[in-house]
């Protein structure tokens, strides 16, 4: 790596949309053996039949593992969870073991229970091989396990800010090992109003410690809060500065009205279960709506009408959220009805369609719900029914379409028209 040419490494950055700023930052690794990783992480990535790294994970590797502190842009699915789990396995095995009484060494911060308990899933099975233990943290489920793990001793802990906090003002543990921060979906975090919390737990951590910052989107708090948590940093953003959707997604938008919207549904659904049914594959189909009331409205009229649906959103119980989540993951119940819970951080294998019954009140989460599909580079659908009550939005999407060289409707031109708009 060390000897590859700066233009070498320019094209490997340029062929990947991958821009790096920062002191000296490291080259990219081509490989997992180049990327500086132990035997037992390679070994681990070799058997779970990943192929080469990721963008992120080829900048962002090098960069954690010189103990840079790294902030990193990249889409949803980008492979961003592995790009500092792996650091953080190596950086847990090169400090002193946990004493009575010690808190975790690693601590990663995640917006939500979901991502939180999917972060820990590979924590768990990366960190396997070196008997590193892991807890997870969050809100919604039983005080009690989550305390008497803190207290046993973990090397790293997984959580939201909000439960995380509870339990350090208890003194169920501390911060006073943390050497290595992640804030994973920092932008999320910002939007769901946790950034007072942030700032708390940072102070309680190490001055000394390394910190990476992942994002999906730049807006201006981030990047207000990103100076202020990190020093002398590495900042790998994969793709260009406008709003960018997943090239693996084929995006299919329909100009409808609100009274059409549930028929077209059901006409899809149809359509998308009786062709896996053909094919002899298990379809797996997310559905966003704006609110808890329309998820819960739109399911009870799905199962009535005979569908196989199910509906996950953030006042339903963490065992009932799970156990949703289970459901769908292995394929039992096909068709899972969503709020923005789940547009980010929600990692299951094979999602074949993404419908957003209701567009989202941000271009930003559009993107993300999208995102649920095209993971890991397969190639999929997602579809978006567009109302007048939309407009805002038409510029912002017709955008979207043409840098991912999808087609725009001419229905959806319609709104771009200045008499519309008047109107």
């Amino acid at each position: 790596m060390t000897s590859r040419s700066a233009k070498d490494v320019d094209a490997f950055r340029t062929a990947r949309e991958m821009r790096v700023t920062g002191r000296d930052p490291p080259k990219p690794a081509h490989t997992f053996e180049e990327s500086s990783l132990p035997a037992y992480c390679v070994d681990e990535l070799a058997n779970s039949g990943f192929p080469a790294p990721t963008p992120v994970q080829a900048q962002t590797w090098p960069a954690a593992l010189s103990g840079r502190d790294v902030i990193s842009i990249a889409e949803t699915g980008s492979g961003k969870t592995l790009a500092f789990v792996l650091p953080a396995v190596v950086h847990i095995n090169a400090q002193p073991y946990l004493e009575r009484g010690d808190g975790p060494i690693v601590l990663i911060l995640a917006p939500t229970r979901e991502l939180a308990v999917q972060i820990q899933e590979q924590a768990a099975l990366f960190g396997a091989s070196s008997k590193i233990k892991s807890a997870c943290i969050y809100g919604g489920a039983p005080r009690n396990p989550q305390i008497a793990a803190l207290r046993e001793g973990v090397e790293m802990c997984v959580a939201t800010p909000g439960r995380l906090l509870d339990f350090l003002n208890s003194k169920a543990t501390n911060l006073r090992r943390v050497t290595y921060f992640v804030l994973d979906e920092a932008d999320r975090m910002l939007d769901l109003g946790f950034e007072p919390q942030i700032r708390r737990i940072e102070r309680l951590t190490r001055p000394d410690r390394q910190t990476l910052l992942f994002t999906a989107t730049w807006p201006a708090d981030v990047a207000a809060a990103a100076a202020e948590f990190t020093d002398d940093v590495v900042t790998v953003r994969i793709g260009g500065d406008a709003l960018k959707a997943s090239d693996n997604v084929s995006q299919i938008v329909e100009v409808t009205d609100e009274h059409g919207k549930h028929a077209r549904l059901v006409s899809v659904l149809e359509r998308a279960l009786g062709d896996a049914e053909a094919a002899g594959t298990v379809p797996k189909i997310i559905v966003f709506l704006s609110s808890k009331a329309r998820v819960d409205a739109s399911t009870r009229r799905l199962r009535h009408e005979g569908f196989p649906a199910l509906s996950i959103h953030g006042d339903k119980g963490q065992e009932e959220r799970e156990w949703v989540l289970g459901e769908f993951r292995a394929g039992k119940s096909p068709v899972m009805l969503a709020t923005d819970v789940a547009a980010r951080g929600l990692d299951v294998k094979d999602v074949s369609l993404v419908v957003n019954y209701d567009f989202p009140g941000k271009m930003e989460d559009y993107v993300h719900r999208i995102g649920r599909t095209g993971r890991a580079g397969a190639k999929v659908k997602a579809m978006s029914l567009f109302t007048s009550g939309d407009a805002r939005h038409a510029r912002s999407l017709c955008g979207l379409l043409q840098t991912a060289g999808q087609p725009v409707p001419r229905e959806l031109l319609q709104f771009l028209s200045f008499e519309f708009l008047k109107k």
